[in-house]
């Protein structure tokens, strides 16, 4: 790259010294010292280095472009990605289940982590995929291409420079709407308008030739543009919504014929990724190769607002031949236009998946069951902690064991725990490779109570908050088996009585209703009551050496027996008296 912006400063002043050299001829002409014949020279020198500057520019620009990509990538690998990338947080729902509760959308979240779409329709179906669980064989066809997808460096840097200036808050609704919309003019209408619009301005040129050179005088060639005057103004509402409505759409699909051609370039083997490219070229042009006529076809239009040319664009009918050529467009392609963006959202999202699996070898997919609800994970880590940070855990939740209560002190990494088992479960669903050694799971469906949060607003306290989502998460298991629920700190804005029967008959309850899930809890009354052997206790610990707690994030079996919070009270200076005896075992 910084050789081609030296040859970029190069030609800049080779520009300016062939500026000064015609300047100096131009004197020498202007004192008659040569002939004007000389400033020929520096004139098309200078062009030609303008052509040679603009090109050189380009390859510049996409140089840049190009680094920036690779250096996207490096980022996401050496975990300095954070805030770097769009977080998708204007694609984030109300209410969901699960999506704030695991950082799904947001800075510093597994979309920005994932996210190398650069079209809305790509990021949008991203998005989807990471909200909600698919079908398990499209799971499956979906897990082969982004493996087929894998190596496709050039294609992912081609589609990221494509797409590079590409506006994706531009909104693709409108432009399926456009396409899909009844016709601005009845077809028998739209075929005489066009007969007239070709019959009168060739009768115009007759009359205006038979004036000049005939001696008709100039009368028929008035009374044809008298016609052309009231054509024009019978069908300039039709010229002005032809115009309009696809003016606003034609500036969105001309940004995705880049992103398009790059895709319809390509040879798929895998049938999921065929299938998607056939709908991108199939029958007599690709879809990036009519939306680039449609784009010529505004342009041309464009061309009767000229102040010189305007005069001639009205004598030949210019606009209402071209809304009508953009009309007979829209009606040809416009239905086409949902399934091309379907197509490039789901190629673009697959594009980021492999994106991610490309830059973590290491991590496998998930192994999709189609038999009992169930959850075996082995050494799960979380896949927006940095590699040097994060611990990795394992969990089995089977027919034998349907839940586990997790006990531990204060910061021990418990809520953690719950988020790294949330968010790979919610990459095996999207069809990425998970952050583990080996995930087995079935389809499952996530419910969260990680981040529930009271409102001033609405004057909902935490523990109501809590409890209407805890609401929603059982309502979704009564839909069926197949719930994860993930309880954080279950009913803890209420008294230990409440919060020990009130959270034993809410597990209880989702494990009638053929939940698998964990809970955590500093309450150990919720821990050491329980007599079912389905749920099964485990904890995390920590140790206070030299009056510093050091934590190992290490999961444990049983329920924990010591305890932290007076030590760390005392460590940020508040008066708890005996720090030291805080932490020993808890009976």
């Amino acid at each position: 790259m910084a050789e081609v912006q030296a040859q970029v400063d190069r030609i800049s002043n080779l520009r300016l010294v062939t500026g000064l050299a015609g300047a100096g001829l131009g004197v020498a002409v202007w004192r008659e010292a040569l002939v004007g014949s000389w400033l020929l020279v520096p004139l098309v020198a200078f062009v030609g280095l303008v052509l040679w500057h603009e090109r050189t520019h380009r390859a510049l620009e996409a140089a840049k472009r190009a680094v920036a990509h690779y250096r996207a990538g490096l980022r996401r690998i050496d975990d300095t990605w954070m805030g770097r990338g769009f977080g998708g947080e204007s694609l984030r729902p109300e209410d969901h289940p699960y999506a704030a509760d695991l950082d799904v959308l947001g800075e510093g979240s597994l979309f920005e982590l994932l996210c190398t779409a650069r079209t809305g329709a790509g990021q949008q179906r991203l998005a989807t995929w990471l909200l909600a669980a698919s079908p398990l064989p499209e799971l499956r066809a979906r897990q082969a291409a982004v493996e087929a997808l894998r190596q496709r460096l050039d294609l992912r840097e081609a589609l990221d420079l494509a797409g590079d200036r590409f506006d994706a808050e531009l909104d693709p609704t409108m432009v399926v709407a456009w396409g899909a919309a009844p016709a601005t003019m009845a077809p028998p209408s739209a075929r005489r308008w066009g007969l007239v619009a070709w019959v009168v301005p060739a009768a115009s040129l007759v009359a205006m030739a038979a004036w000049i050179w005939g001696g008709w005088g100039p009368g028929p060639f008035a009374g044809l543009l008298l016609v052309t005057w009231v054509v024009g103004r019978a069908t300039r509402g039709f010229v002005r919504r032809a115009h309009l409505s696809a003016e606003r759409s034609a500036l969105q699909l001309s940004a995705l014929a880049r992103v398009l051609g790059c895709l319809e370039a390509e040879d798929f083997d895998d049938p999921t990724l065929h299938a998607l490219h056939t709908t991108l070229v199939s029958g007599r042009s690709s879809a990036s190769t009519s939306i680039r006529r449609l784009a010529r076809l505004l342009a041309w239009a464009e061309a009767a607002r000229g102040q010189l040319f305007s005069p001639i664009a009205f004598a030949l009918l210019w606009s209402l031949h071209f809304s009508i050529a953009i009309e007979r467009w829209r009606q040809a392609h416009g239905p086409a236009i949902e399934g091309w963006l379907d197509a490039l959202g789901r190629l673009e999202a697959l594009a980021s998946l492999s994106a991610f699996a490309y830059e973590h070898p290491e991590d496998p997919f998930a192994e999709l069951v189609d038999d009992q609800v169930g959850l075996d994970g082995q050494q799960l880590g979380h896949p927006l902690l940095p590699a040097t940070q994060c611990v990795r855990n394992s969990i089995t939740l089977d027919a034998s064991v349907r839940a586990c209560i997790v006990s531990g002190s204060n910061m021990s990494g418990k809520s953690t725990y719950l988020r790294t088992i949330g968010i790979n479960v919610v990459l095996g669903l999207a069809g990425a490779p998970v952050r583990a050694e080996r995930l087995r799971m079935s389809a499952l469906r996530i419910g969260a109570t990680l981040r529930v949060q009271d409102s001033l607003q609405t004057g909902t306290s935490r523990f109501f908050a809590e409890i209407t989502r805890l609401r929603s998460v059982v309502a979704d298991a009564e839909a069926g088996p197949g719930v994860l629920f993930l309880l954080d700190e279950i009913l803890h804005g209420t008294n230990s009585n409440d919060r020990r029967e009130g959270g034993h008959a809410v597990v209880q309850g989702l494990l009638a209703k053929g939940a698998v899930g964990l809970v955590t809890t500093h309450d150990l009354a919720l821990a050491t009551d329980n007599d079912d052997p389905r749920i099964i206790n485990v904890h995390f610990c920590d140790e206070l050496r030299d009056g510093q707690l050091h934590f190992d994030y290490r999961l444990r079996e049983g329920v924990v027996r010591t305890s932290n919070a007076l030590a760390l009270m005392a460590a940020v200076g508040l008066p708890v008296g005996d720090a030291q005896a805080s932490s020993q075992a808890v009976e």
